[in-house]
């Protein structure tokens, strides 16, 4: 199995920052692409951002300039920096990874159990 956990999430104030972090662990062989996505109840869940083993990142329009994902492939771990929070970006932000258990397999998607992040204005 494959666990992936989130923290740092939290109540802030419009302007404000704060940053996620998420850590995999498990039976886990590598690690392919990590990503970070947001949810409103009621709504799809939607992309942040994601980054490659090689750093390459990807950002949604809605972020780009104010939050900046990186990853350390060593422990197996992804943050989301996120600068200048608007209310709009309140939301349960998930944690994902692409991951292989061993030699050979597929890769797997392997969720987060969502950290809430609300700001105010």
């Amino acid at each position: 199995q494959v666990q992936l956990v989130e923290s740092g999430g939290g109540l802030v104030q419009a302007g404000g920052s704060l940053r996620l972090s998420c850590a995999a662990s498990g039976s886990i062989f590598s690690i392919n692409a990590m990503g970070w996505y947001r949810q409103t109840p009621g709504k799809q869940r939607e992309l942040v951002a994601t980054i490659s083993p090689g750093g390459t990142t990807v950002y949604a329009d809605s972020v780009k300039g104010r939050f900046t994902i990186s990853r350390d492939n060593a422990k197996n771990t992804v943050s989301l920096q996120m600068n200048s929070l608007k209310p709009d970006d309140t939301d349960v932000y998930y944690c994902n990874a692409d991951a292989r258990r061993y030699l050979g397999g597929g890769y797997s998607r392997y969720w987060g159990q969502g950290t809430q992040v609300t700001v105010s204005s």
